[in-house]
């Protein structure tokens, strides 16, 4: 029951800030620590990151929703995961903005464990079609 309720709030928080990113897009960009500092505002790239967080948190949220989609939740966050990835990446080489890469990152970590099925939500999956 933890990982269903994670998965929604994880996958819940995805598509709220996917949606900020593509129907309020500057201001997404302005008010996101750290993201002025990447280079200058392009809504295209923002709308279509938006566009993968979305998609990331509703196969979250359809995982908290139905187990049997596990599957797709795992899907949906290895974008969240190869994310954080980059944000790790970019923490090693130059070390700064600790706060964002944790939090990227824990959100990740969060997104993949709770997409995995227990051992009791594969057994019921091979007992139910």
């Amino acid at each position: 029951m933890l990982k269903r309720i994670l998965a929604a709030v994880v996958g819940g928080l995805s598509v709220i800030n996917g949606l900020t990113m593509l129907f309020d897009s500057e201001h997404w960009f302005i008010s996101t620590p750290g993201v002025a500092s990447t280079g200058p505002f392009n809504s295209h790239f923002v709308a279509d990151v938006g566009v993968a967080f979305i998609a990331a948190g509703l196969a979250l949220v359809v995982r908290s929703w139905r187990v049997r989609f596990w599957s797709a939740a795992v899907a949906g966050s290895a974008f969240l995961v190869f994310h954080a990835l980059i944000h790790v990446t970019e923490f090693v080489i130059h070390p700064h903005d600790l706060l964002t890469m944790l939090g990227v990152s824990i959100s990740a970590v969060l997104a993949l464990w709770t997409a995995l099925p227990t051992q009791g939500e594969k057994n019921a999956q091979r007992l139910c079609p």
